[in-house]
């Protein structure tokens, strides 16, 4: 049966693998999306806390894909 890990994609032409395997497609999917609001959010804490050091346009934005892997 196959498993499933998310990469993170970033606006600044970073990636990222995330370590969790999960069971599923959809388990992976909710995750990366999870990690997508995470980011956002975080963004606007930032922003929040001191706009002129952290304006919202030079916020890195996140993507994810969810890449099966083998048993």
């Amino acid at each position: 049966m196959s498993k499933y890990r998310v990469m993170m994609h970033y606006s600044d032409g970073t990636s990222e693998m995330e370590d969790e395997v999960f069971e599923t497609e959809e388990a992976a999917a909710d995750h990366g999306a999870y990690m997508c609001a995470c980011v956002e959010q975080g963004a606007e804490d930032r922003y929040n806390s001191n706009p002129g050091d952290y304006p919202l346009e030079d916020a890195v934005s996140a993507d994810y894909e969810v890449i099966e892997i083998g048993d």
